[in-house]
Protein backbone atom coordinates (compact mmCIF):
# COMPACT_ATOMS: atom_id res chain seq x y z
CA UNK A 1 0.00 0.00 0.00
CA UNK A 2 2.81 2.42 0.94
CA UNK A 3 4.50 1.71 -2.38
CA UNK A 4 1.45 2.76 -4.40
CA UNK A 5 0.88 5.77 -2.16
CA UNK A 6 4.44 6.90 -2.75
CA UNK A 7 4.02 6.50 -6.48
CA UNK A 8 0.83 8.57 -6.34
CA UNK A 9 2.55 11.30 -4.34
CA UNK A 10 5.45 11.38 -6.80
CA UNK A 11 3.00 11.65 -9.69
CA UNK A 12 1.10 14.48 -8.02
CA UNK A 13 4.37 16.27 -7.32
CA UNK A 14 5.48 15.81 -10.94
CA UNK A 15 2.21 17.16 -12.28
CA UNK A 16 2.41 20.10 -9.93
CA UNK A 17 5.90 21.01 -11.13
CA UNK A 18 4.82 20.67 -14.77
CA UNK A 19 1.77 22.87 -14.18
CA UNK A 20 3.96 25.56 -12.60
CA UNK A 21 6.11 25.55 -15.74
CA UNK A 22 3.00 25.89 -17.88
CA UNK A 23 1.54 28.64 -15.68
CA UNK A 24 4.68 30.71 -16.13
CA UNK A 25 4.25 30.59 -19.91
CA UNK A 26 0.50 31.25 -19.72
CA UNK A 27 1.16 34.29 -17.55
CA UNK A 28 3.45 35.62 -20.27
CA UNK A 29 0.47 35.61 -22.65
CA UNK A 30 -1.44 37.81 -20.21
CA UNK A 31 1.52 40.15 -19.79
CA UNK A 32 1.60 40.69 -23.57
CA UNK A 33 -2.15 41.17 -23.97
CA UNK A 34 -1.86 44.82 -25.00
CA UNK A 35 0.40 43.86 -27.92
CA UNK A 36 -1.94 41.11 -29.09
CA UNK A 37 -4.94 43.40 -28.71
CA UNK A 38 -3.24 45.95 -30.95
CA UNK A 39 -2.55 43.31 -33.63
CA UNK A 40 -6.14 42.03 -33.54
CA UNK A 41 -7.62 45.51 -33.72
CA UNK A 42 -5.44 46.46 -36.66
CA UNK A 43 -6.57 43.38 -38.58
CA UNK A 44 -10.18 44.16 -37.58
CA UNK A 45 -9.71 47.62 -39.09
CA UNK A 46 -8.08 46.30 -42.27
CA UNK A 47 -11.00 43.89 -42.88
CA UNK A 48 -9.41 42.36 -45.98
CA UNK A 49 -11.26 39.69 -47.94
CA UNK A 50 -9.96 36.30 -49.02
CA UNK A 51 -6.61 36.32 -50.85
CA UNK A 52 -6.54 40.12 -50.48
CA UNK A 53 -5.21 40.07 -46.89
CA UNK A 54 -1.86 41.69 -47.67
CA UNK A 55 -1.71 43.99 -44.62
CA UNK A 56 -3.11 41.38 -42.22
CA UNK A 57 -0.74 38.66 -43.38
CA UNK A 58 2.25 41.00 -43.28
CA UNK A 59 1.42 42.10 -39.73
CA UNK A 60 1.19 38.53 -38.45
CA UNK A 61 4.39 37.54 -40.24
CA UNK A 62 6.17 40.51 -38.67
CA UNK A 63 4.83 39.65 -35.22
CA UNK A 64 6.16 36.10 -35.45
CA UNK A 65 9.47 36.99 -37.11
CA UNK A 66 10.23 39.41 -34.27
CA UNK A 67 9.83 36.47 -31.89
CA UNK A 68 12.45 34.40 -33.67
CA UNK A 69 10.25 32.41 -36.05
CA UNK A 70 11.57 31.57 -39.49
CA UNK A 71 8.87 32.78 -41.86
CA UNK A 72 8.28 31.41 -45.34
CA UNK A 73 5.75 33.47 -47.25
CA UNK A 74 3.83 32.93 -50.47
CA UNK A 75 3.47 29.19 -49.87
CA UNK A 76 1.15 26.96 -51.94
CA UNK A 77 1.18 29.58 -54.74
CA UNK A 78 -0.79 31.98 -52.51
CA UNK A 79 0.78 35.41 -51.90
CA UNK A 80 -0.83 35.89 -48.45
CA UNK A 81 -0.25 32.34 -47.16
CA UNK A 82 2.76 31.64 -44.97
CA UNK A 83 4.34 29.22 -42.49
CA UNK A 84 6.30 30.46 -39.46
CA UNK A 85 8.52 27.85 -37.76
CA UNK A 86 10.46 27.69 -34.52
CA UNK A 87 12.42 24.83 -32.96
CA UNK A 88 13.84 21.56 -34.18
CA UNK A 89 13.00 17.89 -33.92
CA UNK A 90 9.75 16.36 -32.79
CA UNK A 91 7.05 16.50 -31.88
CA UNK A 92 5.81 19.05 -34.41
CA UNK A 93 2.78 21.07 -33.30
CA UNK A 94 0.92 23.01 -35.98
CA UNK A 95 -1.32 25.95 -35.11
CA UNK A 96 -3.75 27.31 -37.69
CA UNK A 97 -4.40 31.03 -38.02
CA UNK A 98 -6.97 32.83 -40.18
CA UNK A 99 -7.36 36.52 -41.01
CA UNK A 100 -9.85 37.08 -43.86
CA UNK A 101 -13.03 39.15 -43.58
CA UNK A 102 -16.45 38.89 -45.23
CA UNK A 103 -17.84 41.19 -47.94
CA UNK A 104 -20.61 43.68 -47.16
CA UNK A 105 -20.48 43.28 -43.38
CA UNK A 106 -18.69 46.38 -42.16
CA UNK A 107 -19.75 47.58 -38.71
CA UNK A 108 -18.44 49.86 -36.00
CA UNK A 109 -17.80 48.58 -32.48
CA UNK A 110 -21.16 49.84 -31.21
CA UNK A 111 -24.32 47.95 -30.11
CA UNK A 112 -26.47 49.29 -32.93
CA UNK A 113 -26.21 48.78 -36.65
CA UNK A 114 -23.95 51.15 -38.60
CA UNK A 115 -23.03 49.26 -41.74
CA UNK A 116 -21.48 50.15 -45.07
CA UNK A 117 -22.47 47.38 -47.44
CA UNK A 118 -19.64 48.32 -49.79
CA UNK A 119 -17.03 47.37 -47.22
CA UNK A 120 -15.97 44.10 -45.64
CA UNK A 121 -16.11 43.24 -41.96
CA UNK A 122 -14.77 40.60 -39.57
CA UNK A 123 -18.12 38.90 -39.01
CA UNK A 124 -16.45 35.55 -38.30
CA UNK A 125 -13.79 36.78 -35.90
CA UNK A 126 -10.78 35.83 -37.97
CA UNK A 127 -8.85 38.89 -36.74
CA UNK A 128 -9.06 37.29 -33.29
CA UNK A 129 -8.41 33.80 -34.67
CA UNK A 130 -5.15 34.73 -36.39
CA UNK A 131 -3.90 36.75 -33.43
CA UNK A 132 -4.70 34.27 -30.65
CA UNK A 133 -3.09 31.47 -32.65
CA UNK A 134 0.03 33.61 -33.03
CA UNK A 135 0.04 34.30 -29.28
CA UNK A 136 -0.21 30.56 -28.59
CA UNK A 137 2.59 29.76 -31.04
CA UNK A 138 4.83 32.35 -29.39
CA UNK A 139 4.06 30.91 -25.95
CA UNK A 140 4.96 27.40 -27.09
CA UNK A 141 8.14 28.78 -28.63
CA UNK A 142 9.02 30.35 -25.29
CA UNK A 143 8.42 27.02 -23.57
CA UNK A 144 10.67 25.11 -25.98
CA UNK A 145 13.38 27.73 -25.57
CA UNK A 146 13.11 28.02 -21.78
CA UNK A 147 13.09 24.26 -21.15
CA UNK A 148 15.70 23.59 -23.86
CA UNK A 149 13.72 20.65 -25.22
CA UNK A 150 13.16 19.01 -28.57
CA UNK A 151 10.07 20.20 -30.36
CA UNK A 152 8.86 22.37 -33.21
CA UNK A 153 5.93 24.76 -33.41
CA UNK A 154 4.58 25.85 -36.77
CA UNK A 155 2.13 28.69 -37.27
CA UNK A 156 0.14 28.41 -40.49
CA UNK A 157 -1.04 31.70 -41.94
CA UNK A 158 -4.18 30.48 -43.70
CA UNK A 159 -5.95 32.95 -46.03
CA UNK A 160 -9.41 32.86 -47.58
CA UNK A 161 -11.20 30.45 -45.27
CA UNK A 162 -14.47 32.14 -46.23
CA UNK A 163 -15.14 30.28 -49.45
CA UNK A 164 -11.63 30.36 -50.84
CA UNK A 165 -10.35 27.05 -49.41
CA UNK A 166 -6.89 28.39 -48.57
CA UNK A 167 -6.03 25.42 -46.36
CA UNK A 168 -6.99 22.99 -49.11
CA UNK A 169 -4.24 24.32 -51.36
CA UNK A 170 -1.85 24.29 -48.40
CA UNK A 171 -2.81 20.69 -47.64
CA UNK A 172 -2.46 19.72 -51.30
CA UNK A 173 1.02 21.27 -51.31
CA UNK A 174 2.06 18.93 -48.48
CA UNK A 175 2.62 21.67 -45.91
CA UNK A 176 1.08 19.60 -43.09
CA UNK A 177 2.78 16.31 -43.91
CA UNK A 178 5.39 16.58 -41.13
CA UNK A 179 2.99 17.80 -38.43
CA UNK A 180 2.09 15.50 -35.51
CA UNK A 181 -0.97 17.40 -34.27
CA UNK A 182 -2.75 20.51 -35.62
CA UNK A 183 -4.53 22.91 -33.26
CA UNK A 184 -7.14 25.51 -34.17
CA UNK A 185 -9.96 27.52 -32.63
CA UNK A 186 -12.78 29.81 -33.68
CA UNK A 187 -14.61 32.84 -32.47
CA UNK A 188 -18.02 32.07 -30.98
CA UNK A 189 -20.73 33.04 -28.51
CA UNK A 190 -19.72 30.55 -25.80
CA UNK A 191 -16.68 28.77 -24.42
CA UNK A 192 -16.92 25.25 -25.80
CA UNK A 193 -14.60 22.39 -26.71
CA UNK A 194 -17.09 19.66 -27.53
CA UNK A 195 -16.79 17.36 -30.51
CA UNK A 196 -16.21 19.51 -33.55
CA UNK A 197 -18.14 18.83 -36.73
CA UNK A 198 -18.38 20.65 -40.03
CA UNK A 199 -20.14 20.05 -43.33
CA UNK A 200 -18.31 19.09 -46.48
CA UNK A 201 -18.82 21.78 -49.09
CA UNK A 202 -18.32 22.31 -52.82
CA UNK A 203 -18.83 25.65 -54.54
CA UNK A 204 -18.77 27.00 -58.08
CA UNK A 205 -19.66 29.99 -60.17
CA UNK A 206 -21.94 29.14 -63.11
CA UNK A 207 -21.64 31.54 -66.03
CA UNK A 208 -24.18 31.85 -68.82
CA UNK A 209 -23.50 33.54 -72.16
CA UNK A 210 -26.30 34.80 -74.39
CA UNK A 211 -26.91 37.37 -77.14
CA UNK A 212 -27.66 41.04 -76.49
CA UNK A 213 -30.58 42.71 -78.21
CA UNK A 214 -33.10 45.48 -77.61
CA UNK A 215 -35.52 43.93 -75.16
CA UNK A 216 -38.51 45.65 -76.76
CA UNK A 217 -37.45 46.48 -80.33
CA UNK A 218 -36.01 43.08 -81.31
CA UNK A 219 -36.38 40.59 -78.47
CA UNK A 220 -36.44 37.68 -80.91
CA UNK A 221 -32.79 38.34 -81.70
CA UNK A 222 -31.71 38.04 -78.09
CA UNK A 223 -30.87 35.09 -75.89
CA UNK A 224 -30.93 36.05 -72.23
CA UNK A 225 -28.09 34.81 -70.07
CA UNK A 226 -30.22 35.82 -67.08
CA UNK A 227 -32.93 33.43 -68.30
CA UNK A 228 -30.31 30.70 -68.15
CA UNK A 229 -29.48 31.57 -64.52
CA UNK A 230 -33.14 31.76 -63.51
CA UNK A 231 -33.99 28.50 -65.27
CA UNK A 232 -31.09 26.83 -63.46
CA UNK A 233 -32.22 28.21 -60.12
CA UNK A 234 -35.77 26.96 -60.69
CA UNK A 235 -34.55 23.46 -61.46
CA UNK A 236 -32.20 23.37 -58.49
CA UNK A 237 -34.98 24.53 -56.20
CA UNK A 238 -37.12 21.65 -57.46
CA UNK A 239 -34.16 19.34 -56.90
CA UNK A 240 -34.21 20.18 -53.17
CA UNK A 241 -37.29 17.99 -52.73
CA UNK A 242 -35.26 14.98 -53.80
CA UNK A 243 -32.13 15.34 -51.69
CA UNK A 244 -31.32 13.98 -48.26
CA UNK A 245 -32.56 15.90 -45.23
CA UNK A 246 -29.04 17.01 -44.27
CA UNK A 247 -28.27 18.51 -47.68
CA UNK A 248 -27.87 22.27 -47.90
CA UNK A 249 -27.90 24.24 -51.19
CA UNK A 250 -27.64 28.02 -51.42
CA UNK A 251 -26.83 30.52 -54.11
CA UNK A 252 -26.59 34.20 -54.98
CA UNK A 253 -26.86 35.84 -58.41
CA UNK A 254 -23.64 37.81 -58.76
CA UNK A 255 -24.33 39.22 -62.25
CA UNK A 256 -27.78 39.62 -63.76
CA UNK A 257 -27.51 42.29 -66.41
CA UNK A 258 -27.25 46.07 -66.40
CA UNK A 259 -30.49 47.49 -67.80
CA UNK A 260 -34.03 46.07 -68.22
CA UNK A 261 -34.23 47.10 -71.86
CA UNK A 262 -31.03 45.22 -72.79
CA UNK A 263 -31.17 41.45 -73.08
CA UNK A 264 -28.27 40.35 -70.84
CA UNK A 265 -25.54 38.55 -72.74
CA UNK A 266 -23.81 37.51 -69.50
CA UNK A 267 -25.07 36.36 -66.12
CA UNK A 268 -23.50 34.50 -63.23
CA UNK A 269 -24.75 32.59 -60.19
CA UNK A 270 -22.58 31.40 -57.27
CA UNK A 271 -23.59 28.05 -55.69
CA UNK A 272 -22.75 26.16 -52.50
CA UNK A 273 -23.62 22.51 -51.86
CA UNK A 274 -23.15 21.03 -48.36
CA UNK A 275 -23.65 17.76 -46.53
CA UNK A 276 -22.06 15.97 -43.54
CA UNK A 277 -20.32 13.57 -45.96
CA UNK A 278 -18.25 14.66 -48.96
CA UNK A 279 -19.47 11.79 -51.18
CA UNK A 280 -23.02 13.14 -50.99
CA UNK A 281 -21.79 16.67 -51.67
CA UNK A 282 -20.15 15.42 -54.86
CA UNK A 283 -23.39 13.68 -55.86
CA UNK A 284 -25.53 16.77 -55.24
CA UNK A 285 -23.06 19.05 -56.96
CA UNK A 286 -23.09 16.86 -60.09
CA UNK A 287 -26.89 17.17 -60.17
CA UNK A 288 -26.56 20.96 -59.90
CA UNK A 289 -24.22 20.89 -62.90
CA UNK A 290 -26.81 18.88 -64.86
CA UNK A 291 -29.44 21.49 -64.02
CA UNK A 292 -27.13 24.19 -65.37
CA UNK A 293 -26.59 22.24 -68.59
CA UNK A 294 -30.32 21.78 -69.03
CA UNK A 295 -30.97 25.47 -68.38
CA UNK A 296 -28.49 26.44 -71.07
CA UNK A 297 -30.11 24.12 -73.62
CA UNK A 298 -33.60 25.36 -72.77
CA UNK A 299 -32.72 29.04 -73.04
CA UNK A 300 -30.46 28.83 -76.08
CA UNK A 301 -27.44 30.02 -74.11
CA UNK A 302 -23.99 28.65 -73.41
CA UNK A 303 -22.73 27.78 -69.96
CA UNK A 304 -19.48 27.04 -68.21
CA UNK A 305 -18.58 26.84 -64.55
CA UNK A 306 -15.56 27.35 -62.34
CA UNK A 307 -14.97 25.35 -59.18
CA UNK A 308 -14.18 27.92 -56.49
CA UNK A 309 -13.77 25.77 -53.42
CA UNK A 310 -14.30 22.32 -51.98
CA UNK A 311 -13.68 21.17 -48.43
CA UNK A 312 -13.89 17.90 -46.53
CA UNK A 313 -15.98 17.35 -43.43
CA UNK A 314 -14.15 17.56 -40.09
CA UNK A 315 -12.56 14.37 -38.76
CA UNK A 316 -13.08 14.29 -35.00
CA UNK A 317 -10.37 12.87 -32.70
CA UNK A 318 -11.83 12.14 -29.27
CA UNK A 319 -8.42 11.63 -27.63
CA UNK A 320 -7.46 15.22 -28.39
CA UNK A 321 -10.90 16.76 -27.95
CA UNK A 322 -11.26 15.63 -24.33
CA UNK A 323 -7.82 17.06 -23.57
CA UNK A 324 -8.69 20.44 -25.05
CA UNK A 325 -12.01 20.51 -23.18
CA UNK A 326 -10.19 19.82 -19.91
CA UNK A 327 -7.69 22.58 -20.66
CA UNK A 328 -10.44 25.04 -21.55
CA UNK A 329 -12.07 24.33 -18.19
CA UNK A 330 -8.70 24.89 -16.51
CA UNK A 331 -8.20 28.24 -18.25
CA UNK A 332 -11.83 29.17 -17.57
CA UNK A 333 -14.02 31.94 -18.87
CA UNK A 334 -14.13 35.61 -17.93
CA UNK A 335 -16.45 38.23 -16.46
CA UNK A 336 -17.90 41.33 -18.10
CA UNK A 337 -17.08 44.74 -16.72
CA UNK A 338 -20.05 47.09 -16.21
CA UNK A 339 -19.30 48.72 -19.55
CA UNK A 340 -19.09 45.34 -21.34
CA UNK A 341 -22.30 44.16 -19.71
CA UNK A 342 -24.13 47.28 -20.87
CA UNK A 343 -22.85 46.69 -24.42
CA UNK A 344 -23.85 43.01 -24.27
CA UNK A 345 -27.35 43.78 -23.00
CA UNK A 346 -27.92 46.21 -25.85
CA UNK A 347 -26.72 43.64 -28.37
CA UNK A 348 -29.00 41.04 -26.76
CA UNK A 349 -32.00 43.31 -27.34
CA UNK A 350 -31.21 43.40 -31.07
CA UNK A 351 -31.23 39.60 -30.99
CA UNK A 352 -34.56 39.48 -29.15
CA UNK A 353 -33.15 37.56 -26.18
CA UNK A 354 -32.14 38.14 -22.58
CA UNK A 355 -28.45 38.20 -21.78
CA UNK A 356 -27.14 34.96 -20.26
CA UNK A 357 -23.42 34.92 -19.44
CA UNK A 358 -23.30 31.36 -18.09
CA UNK A 359 -20.96 30.12 -20.81
CA UNK A 360 -18.96 33.32 -20.99
CA UNK A 361 -17.99 32.88 -17.36
CA UNK A 362 -17.89 29.10 -17.63
CA UNK A 363 -17.59 26.31 -20.19
CA UNK A 364 -20.29 24.37 -22.06
CA UNK A 365 -20.46 20.75 -20.76
CA UNK A 366 -18.68 18.29 -23.01
CA UNK A 367 -20.78 16.88 -25.86
CA UNK A 368 -19.20 13.87 -27.62
CA UNK A 369 -21.61 14.10 -30.57
CA UNK A 370 -21.70 17.74 -31.69
CA UNK A 371 -23.65 19.27 -34.54
CA UNK A 372 -22.43 20.62 -37.87
CA UNK A 373 -23.72 23.96 -39.08
CA UNK A 374 -21.14 25.48 -41.37
CA UNK A 375 -18.11 24.35 -43.32
CA UNK A 376 -14.40 24.96 -42.93
CA UNK A 377 -11.25 24.15 -44.84
CA UNK A 378 -9.84 22.87 -41.54
CA UNK A 379 -11.63 19.70 -42.64
CA UNK A 380 -8.96 18.96 -45.23
CA UNK A 381 -6.22 19.44 -42.64
CA UNK A 382 -8.06 17.02 -40.34
CA UNK A 383 -7.79 14.25 -42.97
CA UNK A 384 -4.02 14.78 -43.16
CA UNK A 385 -3.04 15.12 -39.49
CA UNK A 386 -4.88 14.63 -36.15
CA UNK A 387 -6.64 17.94 -35.63
CA UNK A 388 -8.52 19.49 -32.70
CA UNK A 389 -10.13 22.84 -31.91
CA UNK A 390 -12.38 24.86 -29.65
CA UNK A 391 -14.62 27.93 -29.55
CA UNK A 392 -14.47 30.81 -27.12
CA UNK A 393 -16.92 33.58 -26.21
CA UNK A 394 -15.72 36.46 -28.35
CA UNK A 395 -19.29 37.53 -29.15
CA UNK A 396 -22.34 38.27 -27.04
CA UNK A 397 -24.24 35.02 -26.24
CA UNK A 398 -26.82 34.25 -28.90
CA UNK A 399 -24.91 36.06 -31.66
CA UNK A 400 -24.70 34.35 -35.02
CA UNK A 401 -21.55 34.29 -37.07
CA UNK A 402 -21.67 36.42 -40.23
CA UNK A 403 -23.74 39.13 -38.53
CA UNK A 404 -23.15 42.79 -37.73
CA UNK A 405 -23.42 41.91 -34.04
CA UNK A 406 -20.41 39.60 -34.42
CA UNK A 407 -18.39 42.33 -36.09
CA UNK A 408 -19.31 44.82 -33.37
CA UNK A 409 -18.35 42.61 -30.40
CA UNK A 410 -15.21 41.47 -32.18
CA UNK A 411 -14.00 45.06 -32.18
CA UNK A 412 -14.38 45.47 -28.40
CA UNK A 413 -12.71 44.20 -25.24
CA UNK A 414 -15.27 41.35 -25.23
CA UNK A 415 -13.63 39.94 -28.34
CA UNK A 416 -10.16 40.42 -26.87
CA UNK A 417 -11.04 38.60 -23.62
CA UNK A 418 -12.38 35.62 -25.56
CA UNK A 419 -9.30 35.68 -27.77
CA UNK A 420 -7.04 35.44 -24.72
CA UNK A 421 -8.95 32.39 -23.43
CA UNK A 422 -8.32 30.70 -26.79
CA UNK A 423 -4.63 31.64 -26.85
CA UNK A 424 -4.01 30.18 -23.40
CA UNK A 425 -5.98 27.00 -24.09
CA UNK A 426 -4.07 26.34 -27.32
CA UNK A 427 -0.74 27.10 -25.67
CA UNK A 428 -1.43 24.82 -22.72
CA UNK A 429 -2.48 22.00 -25.04
CA UNK A 430 0.59 22.45 -27.24
CA UNK A 431 3.00 22.37 -24.29
CA UNK A 432 1.36 19.26 -22.87
CA UNK A 433 1.56 17.46 -26.22
CA UNK A 434 5.26 18.23 -26.51
CA UNK A 435 5.75 16.70 -23.06
CA UNK A 436 3.47 13.70 -23.67
CA UNK A 437 4.43 11.72 -26.79
CA UNK A 438 2.11 8.90 -25.69
CA UNK A 439 -0.89 11.21 -26.09
CA UNK A 440 0.21 11.99 -29.62
CA UNK A 441 0.65 8.27 -30.33
CA UNK A 442 -2.88 7.57 -29.06
CA UNK A 443 -4.27 10.40 -31.19
CA UNK A 444 -2.51 9.08 -34.30
CA UNK A 445 -3.84 5.60 -33.68
CA UNK A 446 -7.41 6.90 -33.41
CA UNK A 447 -6.83 9.08 -36.46
CA UNK A 448 -5.78 6.13 -38.62
CA UNK A 449 -8.67 4.00 -37.39
CA UNK A 450 -11.25 6.68 -38.24
CA UNK A 451 -9.73 7.89 -41.49
CA UNK A 452 -8.63 4.50 -42.72
CA UNK A 453 -5.07 3.29 -43.21
CA UNK A 454 -5.50 3.13 -47.00
CA UNK A 455 -7.08 6.58 -47.28
CA UNK A 456 -5.73 8.71 -50.13
CA UNK A 457 -6.38 12.43 -49.86
CA UNK A 458 -8.08 13.88 -52.93
CA UNK A 459 -8.97 17.59 -52.84
CA UNK A 460 -12.56 18.27 -53.87
CA UNK A 461 -11.49 21.29 -55.89
CA UNK A 462 -9.26 19.13 -58.08
CA UNK A 463 -6.00 20.42 -59.47
CA UNK A 464 -7.09 23.98 -60.15
CA UNK A 465 -4.79 26.85 -59.17
CA UNK A 466 -5.75 28.90 -56.10
CA UNK A 467 -8.84 31.00 -56.87
CA UNK A 468 -7.09 34.27 -56.02
CA UNK A 469 -9.77 36.42 -57.68
CA UNK A 470 -12.85 34.68 -56.33
CA UNK A 471 -13.95 37.81 -54.42
CA UNK A 472 -13.78 40.01 -57.55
Amino acid sequence: MNFFLNILLILICFLGVAQKKYDHILNSIDSNQSQYEKVAQEIWTYAEMGYQEEKSSTLLQKTLAEQGFLVKSGVAEIPTAFVATYGSGGPVIGILGEFDALPGLSQQAVPYKISNNAKAGHACGHHLFGTASAAAAIAIKNYIKKEKISGTVKYYGCPAEEGGSGKVYMTRAGLFDDVDVALHWHAGNANSASAGKALANKTAKFRFYGVSAHASGSPEKGRSALDGVEAMNNMVNMLREHTTESTRIHYVITRGGNAPNVVPDFAEVYYYARHPMRDEVINVFDRIVDAAKGAAIGTGTNMDYEIISGVHELLHIETLQKRVHKNLEKVGGYFYTDKEKDFAEKISKTLGIDLDTKYVEGVVPYDPVGKAGGSTDVGDVSFTVPTVGLNTATWVPGTSAHSWQAVAAGGTSIGIKGMMVAAKTLALTGMQLIDEPKTIEAAKKEFLEKRGVDFIYTPMLGDRKPALNYRN
